[in-house]
């Protein structure tokens, strides 16, 4: 019995440590390429949202789901266009398929949709998301994932989106999180489970510091 009770807690610290271990990969990633650009901007062009550095985002994607394989989830929701990169990468370990809410209507979409608007702080814009009804039910678990968390709004029209399905959001996981911008503590308030591989405290001067 003393054996089986230290190889938990062996077991339980490995996991957490490794945890650490790809929050600092990401935090080195983003002090060494992310640029900090005016309108209070991160610039994580080079390895997350326009070109992709597939190995990194292959470790985010095993920590996401090490963090939430025991939640049931068999979908993931995330939002054109950034978001869809590590949300294909993450399934890949859920072994789920990926839906993604567009943010137009074309003309190869059903008008059967479910829709919600999110205002863009990086584009300064509100636009409609939609999603086909067929993609979303309400035996669905859904794990929402993106790239950025700043105010919140495109994880709030995605709970939209599921609340309007019958959908259960069972969390989300995001690669950067501005915290001094409230929306992940907005969520969390909510009662969602919110879990951000790298959280920023502040930006300024250019200088960039994570929340311990």
């Amino acid at each position: 019995m003393v054996e089986k009770c230290h190889n938990i807690v062996y077991n339980i610290s490995i996991k957490v440590f490794g945890g650490d271990i790809k929050m600092k990969l990401l935090e080195d990633r983003i002090l060494k390429d992310g640029i900090v650009a005016d309108g209070d901007v991160l610039k994580v062009s080079s390895f997350v949202n326009h070109q992709i550095d597939v190995e990194l985002m292959c470790e985010l994607g095993k920590e996401f789901h090490r963090l939430f394989k025991d939640s049931g989830i068999n979908k993931i929701l995330t939002i054109e266009a950034s978001g869809i990169g590590i949300a294909c990468i993450t399934a890949q370990y859920f072994s789920v398929p990926v839906v993604f809410a567009k943010k137009s209507k074309t003309s190869n979409i059903s008008d059967s949709l479910y829709t919600a608007k999110v205002h863009s702080f990086t584009h300064g814009n509100v636009s409609d998301i939609v999603v086909d009804k067929q993609f979303l039910n309400s035996d669905d678990k859904i794990l929402l994932i993106d790239d950025f968390l700043a105010n919140g709004c495109a994880l709030l029209g995605l709970k939209a989106l599921c609340d309007a399905a019958g959908a259960q959001v069972m969390g989300a996981g995001i690669v950067i999180e501005k915290q001094y911008q409230g929306g992940g503590d907005k969520l969390r308030e909510m009662g969602i489970r919110v879990e951000s591989l790298a959280k920023i405290k502040s930006m300024e001067n250019g200088k960039i510091v994570f929340c311990k």
